[in-house]
């Protein structure tokens, strides 16, 4: 199995990316993780349509929107 770690902008690790292959393994093999795949349908609707503005408005203007790891460390800077 393939795996990449993404790690924030402190370094520490935040995440795992599973190749879509070692992906689809691991869901024969333990059929509760596609339950939990399939179970985005529990999202509320004002949810989705939250998303859709958003993925709307970067669409029109993509130039606004800024790196992951910057607007980590912009928040930080917040606190």
């Amino acid at each position: 199995m393939n795996l990449q770690y993404i790690a924030g902008s402190a370094g520490k690790t935040t995440g795992v990316f599973i190749p879509i292959k070692d992906w689809n393994l691991l869901k024969n093999k333990y059929k509760e993780l596609e339950e939990e795949e399939t179970n985005l349908g529990d999202i509320p609707s004002w949810h989705k349509e939250i998303i859709k503005q958003r993925l709307d408005s970067y669409k029109k203007n993509p130039e606004q929107a800024i790196d992951f790891d910057r607007a980590c460390d912009d928040i930080e800077e917040e606190l």
